[in-house]
């Protein structure tokens, strides 16, 4: 599921980490190839946190991410489970019980980082 970030996604990591200054995973060296396993794992101090930043972006921002995860073009596998399942119900809320209940079965299924 690894891409090169184009522009709207960076923007996008922007409005979720706005003190994301690098696109360099600390950790692995590695550019960050989707956006919502740094923002879980590096940026958000919590799942409230986390929940404060999905918040933060509009419902075409959202709709470009959720649409993302279902092409498998945005990474959910590092996601931690807690945080997931703060992201699958904002999902459920936005785009519907159907559409967070496929982006769980994704989650799920999924086991590469």
């Amino acid at each position: 599921m690894a891409r090169e970030l184009d522009e709207k996604d960076i923007t996008i990591l922007g409005i979720l980490a706005p003190e994301c200054k690098e696109m360099i995973c600390s950790g692995s060296g590695v550019e960050f190839r989707s956006i919502l396993p740094p923002v879980a794992n590096h940026y958000a101090r919590d799942e409230a946190d986390f929940k404060r930043r999905l918040m933060r972006l509009t419902d075409a921002d959202f709709a470009y991410l959720v649409n993302k995860i279902r092409a498998g073009e945005e990474s959910v596998a590092c996601v931690p489970p807690e945080y997931a399942e703060i992201l699958v119900g904002e999902i459920a809320i936005r785009e519907g019980k159907d559409v967070a209940d496929e982006i769980l079965n994704i989650y799920e299924t999924t086991d590469e980082c």
